[in-house]
């Protein structure tokens, strides 16, 4: 017990005069034999050291299932996190390897790490996380390995086994110790990795990749974080899959752009086929205009072939190019060199990818001068138009750029050259283009439906009426239903959840109806057969009884099952007024419609699952607390009365006859003010934790606080022989704190530094320091055993001790730390620790000058 705990308990003692009477006069009694004094003693020990172990044990049993709960909810929002990123960045796979390994790296406690994708025989980096700069640096320049470059590695290893590599100390490695492999030789000593964990990425047993995650310490991962980066790893997975799928169906869509693009081009054309019978000259405009969109030209024209000579039929753009070739060259022979000539020689295309370096502008031949100075032509292309072989014309565009015409554009100009030419194929060409739009329209509205109710979904996560208003309503618009609703199962019947387009007597109904499995109701038999149902016509269906639905009207109704793991939840109905069948698209789309509804029930299900973990949770804390409060206040009141007996009768032996039980009685009081202590510590977890510690701040003058504690932990260090030293700046002035708490705070790492310490020296410094901010520091330094790293790791943790033999040895409960530094936290500060085994180590308390506590 420290020394202010003494003086309170003198305080305590010494008020209650009738407890303090009553002890003497036991006490007396208890001397009139040796026996009776020694049976005494073991009843008060007993009982103490039993109530110790009872409290140690609930409170532990209370930390650790807190600490699985917390455990478990962590895990599940990461994985909920790498979900909402898959979903919110479709075909971005960078995004999700980045919050998978940030996830990876925190849960696991790892310092940083990488993801690799394979492809072949080699690796290349796709994400980093953490990484130290000169590592993230080298795979910046060298972003891919190949495995031929680093046999016996552990990745090769990876790649090798499609197995899980695990190693605790790459610096044992013999790829590091005996190949000293450069890649591994600047992990261990660039980065500073020890130990590792290598988890593959498999699709279908092939390895698409690997999840590597490293701490900077010598300690292995746990096979419960080895399963939980394993179930990343199948995340990852999932997204490179999600995003081939993607890619293809945005390759397939921008193809069907481009084909649609064209086909509109070539509906367009033929509709004025169509509805221009004999007249070419709009057939031509239309032609041309959509031939210059479609091909990014900048103008064109339409020439028709007649004899030996040319003559514009249709022209677009460059007024100047064409007047000029309208008043020197209509119905003329061109020179050799141009576009025409060449077509009219060879029936091909003819293409001239910059007409300002060609033979023909060269050589002045009169036209090629003049589309590349008077029309500013560099790029032009000509596509004969042929019937049965013969020429009959030539599409020519022209650009002002040089920028040669794609295969695609050339055959796109090839096509409009041969509808000039056979126009009979119009009306078959038409109506399929039609039923493609059509088709592509019903797409479209369908895609854009989902992705209306996906994203209801993600802005409405844990609004489930929302979601099914949306479903039930994008269900009706695009399957052309008159009436829709969903049932969902509840307590073995299926009640109404919503709907939309009933009539309102009906939808009345139906909030208080309750539909069975059976072949009386379409939701019943969907609900028994686990499967899309259609009635063609309720009205003539002798099982069919619900009246209200016959009542509204309603004929042919179709029933899809809400299906999660194989079984019905509910059902989704769709309704029509008339006798007309769902088709076999529609009723896909309301199988899918059934299955965003699913999601979304799962969503709030899971959701109302945490939320009562949580209520649990707080639940258990507060029990805890008002536990440890009731049984806190049962035992202080006896132990302090049995200290300060003890403390009496040691002190005035003679007096109580008492001489021989000295020793006894004094390790009866050390046991006692050990419990006591232990007890005000759980005490003070419990209302930190509880939030109802309070504090009461003052401006205390730093100097005498100092000198205050130095006394009272003057004779710990003589305990253990150890030499206490201060090293205080001078002028420290006043700091506004709870005085009280930072005793016990100071009190609590000197105690500690001597009791970790023998005959050596501990130091308690104090300093002011400013790094944007005015702050005091407290160190208590000490020349004990020291710990390493992954003790420090776990320094501050609750009922923590930082190995079984140290606790054996030198006792302790786990708590001191704990409170101190949430103690200091409190106060808008912070406890650090630094140490080394065998040299000690360093407490830092650091608190704020004059802030606000």
């Amino acid at each position: 017990m420290n020394g202010l705990t003494q003086q309170w308990t003198r305080r305590g003692m010494l008020s209650d005069r009738r407890i303090l009477s009553l002890g003497v006069t036991s006490m007396g009694h208890l001397g009139r034999t040796q026996k009776s004094q020694a049976a005494t003693e073991n009843k008060l020990k007993g009982y103490a050291c039993e109530l110790e172990q009872k409290l140690e044990a609930r409170t532990r049993e209370l930390a650790e299932a807190r600490g699985h709960l917390s455990e478990a909810l962590e895990q599940q929002t990461a994985t909920s996190e790498v979900l909402q990123v898959i979903s919110s960045s479709p075909g971005e796979l960078e995004p999700v390897f980045e919050t998978i390994l940030a996830n990876a790296i925190r849960l696991c406690q790892a310092k940083f790490g990488n993801l690799l994708v394979h492809k072949g025989d080699a690796f290349r980096i796709a994400a980093l996380h953490g990484a130290p700069t000169a590592y993230a640096e080298r795979w910046r320049r060298e972003p891919t390995l190949d495995l031929r470059d680093i046999p016996h590695t552990p990745l090769a290893r990876v790649a090798e086994t499609k197995a899980v590599v695990h190693i605790s100390d790459l610096a044992e490695e013999p790829t590091y110790i005996e190949r000293r492999h450069p890649r591994l030789v600047a992990l261990v000593e660039s980065a500073g990795a020890r130990t590792f964990l290598f988890v593959p990425m498999l699709k279908e047993g092939e390895l698409v990749g690997v999840i590597g995650i490293y701490r900077q310490e010598v300690r292995p991962f746990t096979d419960k974080q080895i399963e939980l980066v394993t179930n990343f790893a199948r995340q990852a997975v999932i997204a490179i899959e999600n995003t081939r799928l993607l890619n293809e169906l945005r390759q397939r869509t921008d193809d069907l752009s481009e084909s649609l693009e064209q086909q509109t081009a070539t509906s367009e054309v033929l509709q004025v086929i169509s509805s221009s019978p004999g007249e070419l000259q709009p057939v031509f405009a239309a032609m041309l205009a959509n031939a210059m969109r479609v091909c990014e030209a900048k103008f064109g024209f339409m020439q028709r072939y007649e004899g030996d000579t040319w003559k514009i039929a249709a022209a677009q753009g460059a007024p100047a190019y064409t007047e000029y070739l309208q008043q020197h060259y209509e119905h003329k022979q061109p020179g050799p060199e141009t576009v025409s000539a060449r077509i009219a020689r060879t029936k091909q295309v003819v293409q001239t990818s910059d007409l300002a370096a060609s033979r023909g502008y060269v050589e002045r031949d009169p036209i090629v001068v003049a589309a590349v100075e008077l029309g500013g032509v560099r790029t032009i292309l000509g596509v004969p138009m042929l019937k049965e072989g013969k020429l009959i014309g030539a599409i020519i565009l022209y650009r002002q750029e040089v920028r040669p015409f794609t295969d695609k554009q050339i055959e796109l100009l090839t096509n409009f050259a041969a509808q000039a030419v056979i126009a009979i194929e119009n009306s078959r060409l038409l109506n399929e283009l039609r039923e493609r739009t059509d088709d592509l329209s019903e797409s479209l509205q369908q895609q854009t439906a989902t992705a209306d109710v996906l994203k209801v979904i993600s802005r409405s996560s844990f609004d489930l009426q929302a979601v099914l208003n949306t479903l039930v309503e994008s269900a009706a618009r695009l399957c052309e239903a008159h009436m829709v609703s969903i049932v969902r199962l509840k307590d073995s019947v299926y009640r109404h959840a919503a709907s939309y387009g009933l009539p309102p007597d009906v939808h009345a109904q139906m909030l208080t109806f309750q539909l069975e499995r059976g072949p009386g109701s379409v939701a019943g038999r969907v609900a028994l057969e686990g499967k899309p149902v259609q009635i063609l016509d309720v009205q003539t269906e002798p099982d069919y009884n619900v009246a209200a639905m016959r009542k509204a009207g309603a004929h042919t109704i179709l029933g899809v099952p809400l299906l999660r793991e194989g079984i019905s939840i509910g059902v989704l109905v769709l309704m029509r007024r008339t006798v007309r069948p769902f088709t076999d698209k529609q009723i896909d789309l309301v199988t899918t419609f059934a299955d965003q509804a699913v999601i979304a029930i799962e969503n709030v299900r899971l959701f109302d699952e945490i939320q009562d973990k949580n209520r649990q949770l707080q639940q258990a804390s507060e029990h805890k607390s008002q536990f440890v409060s009731s049984v806190s206040h049962e035992l202080r009141t006896p132990l302090n009365a049995i200290i300060g007996l003890t403390e009496m009768m040691v002190t005035n032996a003679a007096r109580f006859g008492a001489e021989k039980a000295q020793e006894p009685l004094q390790r009866l009081n050390r046991a006692g003010t050990h419990l006591l202590g232990l007890i005000n510590q759980v005490l003070d977890l419990s209302k930190i934790e509880a939030g109802k510690l309070e504090l009461n701040p003052q401006t205390v003058q730093l100097t005498p606080l100092i000198n205050e504690v130095i006394g009272t932990a003057g004779q710990l260090a003589e305990q253990n022989k150890n030499r206490l030293v201060v090293d205080a700046q001078e002028n420290l002035g006043a700091l506004t704190v709870d005085p009280i708490r930072l005793r016990q705070i100071l009190l609590n790492l000197l105690s500690n530094a001597c009791k970790f310490t023998k005959e050596g020296e501990v130091a308690l410094r104090v300093r002011k320091v400013a790094d944007g901010r005015e702050w005091v520091e407290l160190a208590v330094a000490d020349s004990g055993i020291g710990m390493t790293a992954e003790q420090q790791g776990k320094l501050f943790e609750e009922f923590v001790q930082v190995d079984a033999s140290t606790a054996r040895r030198f006792g302790g409960t786990g708590l001191g730390l704990a409170i101190t530094r949430k103690l200091a936290r409190m106060m808008g500060g912070d406890v650090t620790v630094k140490s080394e085994p065998g040299k000690g180590s360093v407490f830092t308390v650091r608190l704020p000058a004059g802030a606000n506590t």
